[in-house]
């Protein structure tokens, strides 16, 4: 006859062992559990039966399949950068996707990062990051050269508010006729949106205008044009919440139910976007959040605060300390860089950093005055004193001297427009707090930019007391697994609930004291 375990630890450890059915009985007036079936017996009764769950399958296999993963997992770019190589190469060992952090560098080091990854990774799935700028078409154009001459096939897109000539051209030269004469989609996208709208035109294939328009510049073959009307612009889209940086802060629960229904309506319309990916982004720190996510019917889940604290994120270690060290009410919204002009913010950590006030009143000069000879007499002192560090004068030089070699059109209208001299100049600070974060500058501190969202404290709140609370200590894949892991235990709880079972509280949390000891190898990682 079957043990049945009563003791608390027993039965976590039945819970636990999701390889393995869990089975609820009632033995003797007494309930407890055990793994195999209890077989008869007068004095015993079957309660419930929860069967054995596997992370991934709490996601979807087209998921996994189209991107040749172990896991539905991904981990969102973090700008500058921050998801490095390192990061990326990591969590790519692990059978998860991440994307690189392009956005905001050098084309040149994408590129050595690009080579980079190709080298670490030749079989292995990763992305690259492609952002969205309306001020540098230029950028996007380069990059999307970049991307095309060296082969990447992933990228995650971000910040599109519509359709672009370059995102396009990506998509669509990637395309061809399998042998099974389906379309096969060589470059896939995946698409971070914050808003219904903005997922309505990556659920739609290309429009037709800009095909044409490639068409004509000799870009696009005929047959490539053609198979662009039969398949979505975007394979997967993810949806972000309360996400660090740029967000909307909407919640999880009402916009993943929203963007599966606009993605079920093209399903039943027997149209492309029907075949689209929904993955969930924003507020997911813990084991809870990840299973409440795919709860929903989220096909993957994207994290992003928590990864910036690894040990593989190219960022400073005193971020990483301060980001260690937040709850979840930690966070505020501060003005962009990139969108400063048109009063768009960004979700930021506001925990030993004066960051966000700081950028929320240069906001406000810039919305009250002409421009930078228009400012009082305290107001030029403070910006001397507490941001700029020298005299308001040497601004402008520094910053058209920059722009000269990079934006010169903007450099040149700036000097006949005193409130856009204000605006680059109030960006100029904007621009660097973020970089001054991620070197760690000396006595700029205060004025680090860190991006963070509601996340990070709900891990941190988590790992209290184990190895992760140190950043030192955690590891992407790690977190990756223990995250997936979690998830999948909650899973087996919300079966038994659902059953009928009472659970005790003292089985309904993942342990992550148990997660932080677990070693994984990275290029051996649990597979599905």
């Amino acid at each position: 006859m079957t043990a049945v375990r009563f003791g608390r630890e027993e039965v976590r450890e039945v819970l636990a062992d999701l390889a393995r059915p869990c089975f609820i009985v009632r033995a003797a007036g007494r309930v407890g559990a055990a793994d195999r079936h209890p077989g008869p017996a007068a004095d015993t009764e079957l309660l419930a039966v929860a069967p054995p769950v596997a992370a991934p399958r709490l996601g979807s296999a087209a998921f996994l399949r189209r991107h040749g993963l172990r896991a539905p997992y991904m981990a969102g770019s973090m700008a500058g950068g921050i998801s490095s190589v390192e990061f990326v190469t990591a969590l790519a060992r692990h059978g998860c996707l991440a994307s690189f952090g392009a956005a905001g560098l050098p084309l040149e080091r994408v590129e050595r990062a690009v080579q980079e990854l190709r080298h670490r990774l030749p079989r292995a799935p990763w992305a690259c990051n492609l952002i969205h700028d309306p001020a540098r078409p230029r950028t996007e154009r380069e990059t999307v050269d970049l991307y095309l001459r060296h082969g990447v096939t992933r990228v995650e897109a971000s910040a599109f508010l519509e359709p672009t000539v370059d995102l396009v051209r990506y998509r669509a030269t990637g395309l061809r006729r399998g042998r099974d004469g389906k379309t096969v989609a060589d470059h896939r996208i995946v698409a971070k949106v914050s808003q219904a709208a903005t997922a309505a035109f990556f659920l739609r294939p290309a429009p037709e205008e800009l095909l044409t328009r490639l068409r004509r510049q000799g870009v696009l073959t005929a047959e490539q044009a053609r198979l662009a009307g039969t398949v979505a612009l975007a394979d997967d889209i993810t949806v972000e919440a309360d996400s660090a940086g740029h967000t909307d802060r909407r919640p999880l629960v009402t916009q993943v139910p929203l963007l599966l229904s606009l993605r079920d309506a093209e399903a039943l319309g027997d149209r492309p976007g029907g075949a689209v990916g929904i993955g969930a982004a924003g507020g997911i720190g813990t084991p809870r959040g990840a299973f409440a996510a795919f709860a929903m019917g989220a096909d993957y889940v994207v994290t992003g605060s928590v990864n910036q604290s690894c040990a593989e994120a190219d960022t400073s270690p005193a971020a990483k300390a301060l980001l260690s060290q937040a709850t979840i009410a930690d966070c505020a919204m501060a003005p962009a860089a990139d969108m400063f002009e048109m009063g768009i913010d960004v979700q930021v950590l506001k925990r030993g950093t004066l960051f966000p006030g700081r950028a929320a009143w240069l906001y406000r000069l810039y919305r009250d005055h002409a421009g930078l000879d228009d400012l009082g007499a305290a107001d030029r002192a403070r910006l001397e004193r507490e941001l700029f560090h020298r005299p308001l004068e040497d601004m402008w030089p520094e910053v058209a001297a920059y722009l000269g070699s990079r934006d010169p059109e903007t450099a040149e209208r700036a000097r006949e427009d005193p409130r856009l001299r204000m605006a680059l100049v109030f960006r100029w600070y904007l621009g660097l707090s973020s970089r001054w974060a991620v070197s760690g500058e000396t006595g700029r501190q205060g004025d680090f930019q860190i991006w963070c969202g509601p996340a990070m404290g709900a891990f941190n709140a988590w790992v209290a007391g184990t190895p992760w609370s140190t950043p030192e200590n955690r590891r992407v894949a790690q977190v990756a697994e223990a995250l997936l892991t979690g998830a999948a235990y909650h899973s087996r709880l919300a079966q038994l609930r659902l059953a009928g079972v009472r659970l005790p509280p003292w089985c309904g949390e993942y342990p992550a004291h148990a997660a932080a000891a677990r070693p994984t190898a990275p290029d051996a990682p649990s597979a599905p």
